[in-house]
């Protein structure tokens, strides 16, 4: 099944109205859809690169207006929450994690957790939904959403527009591993900051 959706997103993104099918994947995929927004971005700018920017902004926007989609499911729908949650097997980490929110560092941590989620290969729409299940704070909620989706698409969208063939190559066989070293990195340099500055 996950191979056909991801054949169908590829023939999506060669379509006359790709940016429509793009706005519609990067918002279901952040709440509920197995399939990432960059199976799309890729293709896209290869055909069209001097879109990239539109491309980026597209995917960023819709997948963030999308995360608000899952956050209100984990609010007021939380057992079909759950349903999308024990999908990916991640039923046993949201229950870690609400019993670690009553612990002072329980913030930072979701924080932390929700910008990898966004960032990096993880099923971000399991912490969207986590996200309304805890009640955290909403508009950190869209900040983070924004920050992590638009630097994860503006590299993508930029990469591929700067190296094309050769950066869809990468993409299938060591975008994983790279985004999730890049991801702690950019946590560590973060979390850095904060405390030398604190």
């Amino acid at each position: 099944m996950l191979i056909k959706l991801y054949q169908k997103s590829l023939q999506l993104a060669a379509h006359k109205s790709s940016k429509i099918f793009l706005a519609i994947v990067s918002f279901v995929e952040s709440s509920f859809f197995p399939i990432p927004p960059d199976v799309m971005i890729v293709p896209m700018v290869i055909a069209k690169k001097n879109d990239y920017l539109k491309i980026f902004l597209i995917a960023t926007i819709f997948s963030t207006l999308g995360g608000v989609l899952g956050y209100f499911i984990g609010t007021y729908f939380s057992d079909v929450g759950m349903k999308v949650v024990e999908f990916y097997s991640y039923e046993d980490k949201v229950v870690n994690l609400k019993d670690n929110l009553t612990k002072g560092t329980g913030f930072y941590i979701w924080l932390a957790t929700l910008f990898l989620a966004g960032f990096t290969p993880l099923p971000f729409k399991v912490f969207t939904i986590t996200s309304g299940m805890i009640g955290f704070n909403l508009f950190i909620f869209l900040f983070i959403c924004l920050i992590s989706r638009g630097l994860r698409f503006f590299i993508v969208s930029y990469l591929s527009f700067k190296f094309g063939d050769t950066f869809n190559k990468f993409m299938q066989t060591e975008a994983t591993k790279w985004f999730a070293i890049l991801g702690l990195l950019i946590m560590f340099i973060a979390g850095a900051i904060y405390f030398v500055t604190k």
